[in-house]
C-alpha cells in the first residue's frame, strides 16, 4: 500500500498497487485499485489495469460503472462479484477517515513536490463553418488531482456546453482530465481554455483560433475565364478580318 499526501488541505490518496496480477491469462498485467479521500467528504474509488480504467464506484447510486468497452468484457459479473466490489469500496470509503488521521499525525515530515499539469487544446474533428463541434482540452501529469477548468469565447467567459470528466490515474500516479467545449464556429472567433493548480504560479492558458479552407476556384471558373478570353480572341480577329476586307 502507498499513502501519499501532497496537500493535506485539499486531498489525501490511499493507493494499493497490486503488481503481476493475472485476470485475463497467464500473462502479468499490472493493476491498481485507487481510493480518493478528499477534505469535503467525498471518496472516489477506481480500478485501472494496464493504465486503462475498469470500473469505479458511484458512491450516490450505490453501484459500480464499469467504463470497458463491452467487446473487451461483455459481462463483467463473470470476472468479479459486483456486490462484493461495492461492499469492498464503502468500507475504504469508511476508513479514509483513519488515513486522514494517520497521514495529519506526520505532517511535520516535509510534502512531497507536487507536480504542474500539462495542456492542449484541439478540435475532436474537422472544423466547419457554422457546424457544431466540440474542442478539447486535454490535462495531463498533474498532482493532486485537485484543478479548475474555465473556457472563453473572445474573452469572454463561457458556462454553456463546457463539461468536466472524471481524473484518471496514470502510470507515474500523477492524473489527467478532460474538458470539451460544444461550439459553432464562426469566423473571427477565439477560444481559450485555462487551467488552475497549485503546482502552477500562474493559470496556464491555451489559446485556439478556426482555421476554415475556402473553396478554391477551381476548374469551372478557370474553364469560364478561358471561355471568356477565346471568345474576346475571336471578336478580336473578327474585327481584324472586316477592317482587312474594308481596306482592300
Amino acid at each position: 500500500m502507498v499513502i501519499r499526501s501532497r496537500d493535506m488541505k485539499r486531498s489525501l490518496l490511499v493507493i494499493l498497487i497490486l503488481n503481476t496480477c493475472c485476470v485475463f491469462s497467464q500473462i502479468a498485467h499490472d493493476a491498481y485499485y485507487l481510493v480518493g479521500c478528499f477534505e469535503n467528504g467525498t471518496t472516489e474509488v477506481q480500478f485501472a489495469l494496464d493504465a486503462e480504467e475498469f470500473f469505479y464506484v458511484n458512491f450516490k447510486r450505490e453501484e459500480v460503472v464499469y467504463t470497458l468497452p463491452k467487446f473487451v468484457v461483455d459481462d463483467p459479473s463473470h470476472i468479479f462479484e459486483i456486490p462484493h466490489l461495492y461492499r469492498d469500496a464503502a468500507r475504504a470509503k469508511a476508513l479514509c477517515p483513519v488515513a486522514a488521521a494517520l497521514i495529519k499525525a506526520e505532517e511535520k515530515n516535509p510534502p512531497e513536490e507536487r507536480d504542474p499539469p500539462e495542456s492542449i487544446l484541439y478540435p475532436a474533428e474537422e472544423v466547419q463553418l457554422g457546424v457544431e463541434h466540440t474542442l478539447i482540452c486535454f490535462v495531463n501529469h498533474f498532482y493532486p488531482p485537485d484543478i479548475r477548468v474555465s473556457w472563453t469565447k473572445n474573452g469572454d467567459l463561457v458556462s454553456e456546453g463546457v463539461s468536466l470528466s472524471r481524473y484518471f490515474l496514470n502510470n507515474d500516479q500523477t492524473f489527467h482530465q478532460f474538458s470539451t467545449l460544444t461550439f459553432t464556429p464562426r469566423e473571427g472567433d477565439i477560444y481559450s481554455c485555462t487551467v488552475e493548480h497549485l503546482a502552477l504560479a500562474r493559470p496556464l492558458t491555451r489559446i485556439w483560433e478556426p482555421e476554415f479552407t475556402h473553396p478554391s476556384p477551381g476548374p469551372d471558373i478557370f474553364c469560364g475565364v478561358g471561355l471568356t478570353l477565346g471568345l474576346l480572341g475571336v471578336a478580336a480577329g473578327t474585327v481584324l478580318l472586316v477592317k482587312g476586307h474594308h481596306g482592300q
